[in-house]
């Protein structure tokens, strides 16, 4: 396994510094990755987004499930998932891309992490630098394994070191939008409005902002600008499924009963 990952983290560096070659600017050369990386895997990425459409489209007829076996949750699962069976529905599609996402993002780390990138910023970004790193910086304190208890640590004994925002602000912002797009794309996944994934459509955000914490600049805006693309393809799909939006779903081909009821 350590030689697969390691074959894959040199054919990364390969591609970024071939990119590099043209465009003299490792930010840039991070950002036109982001965008093959994004064309490598539209394939899987539509048929998540189309998917979770349809999970916006079942809501209402969740909600006649939900009330028809309000005290009987096991019931309810099983003719929850169903009902997704029927309509070919994945309901954890909503948090499928950020994990597929999640091995990429462990490589362009490693490979950010053994490469000299000379102190290169983008836009005011340190390439190299973490937001906890550059805060460091801010604050005086050493670069050496600098976590969050030194971070605290730094900001009661120096709190005017925060002044230099200029050390860390953009790092700090970008860091801000990839958590904000990361919760964005879970809201229009509609995520959120499934009872089953309601603890992911915040959680996962959440948990991701905290890793990136740690994470250099380089990584933090491949991902901001994967996260950016991601919202422009579920709009767009979004739009295109509109129209069928509108159809009423079959409930179930095989409605279910109770005490004689039917759906």
């Amino acid at each position: 396994m350590s030689a697969i990952w390691k074959a894959a983290g040199d054919f990364l560096l390969f591609i970024l510094n071939s990119i590099y070659s043209f465009t003299n600017s490792y930010g840039i050369a991070i950002i036109v990755l982001t965008i093959l990386i994004k064309i490598v895997l539209q394939p899987l990425s539509h048929k998540q987004l189309v998917s979770m459409q349809m999970m916006q489209k079942l809501q209402p007829r969740m909600k006649i499930l939900q009330e028809k076996y309000a005290d009987d949750k096991e019931t309810l699962n099983k003719e929850i998932m169903k009902l997704y069976k029927e309509n070919k529905v994945n309901p954890a599609a909503g948090c499928l891309p950020l994990l597929v996402q999640l091995p990429i993002l462990i490589l362009l780390f490693r490979v950010l992490m053994n490469l000299d990138l000379g102190g290169a910023t983008f836009l005011g970004i340190s390439l190299e630098g973490s937001v906890l790193s550059t805060i460091g910086q801010a604050l005086g304190l050493p670069s050496e394994a600098i976590g969050i208890g030194a971070i605290f640590s730094g900001i009661m004994a120096n709190p005017a070191g925060l002044l230099n925002i200029f050390a860390y602000g953009a790092n700090l912002i970008l860091l801000l939008a990839v958590g904000f797009l990361t919760w964005f794309q879970q809201k229009l996944s509609g995520s959120g409005a499934n009872p089953q994934m309601q603890f992911m459509s915040w959680f996962m955000p959440l948990f991701l902002t905290f890793i990136c914490l740690s994470l250099p600049g380089g990584v933090l805006l491949y991902w901001g600008v994967s996260s950016l693309i991601g919202v422009a393809q579920q709009w767009y799909v979004k739009r295109k499924t509109e129209v069928e939006m509108q159809e009423k779903p079959v409930l179930l081909k095989d409605k279910p009963t109770r005490k004689g009821s039917r759906v």
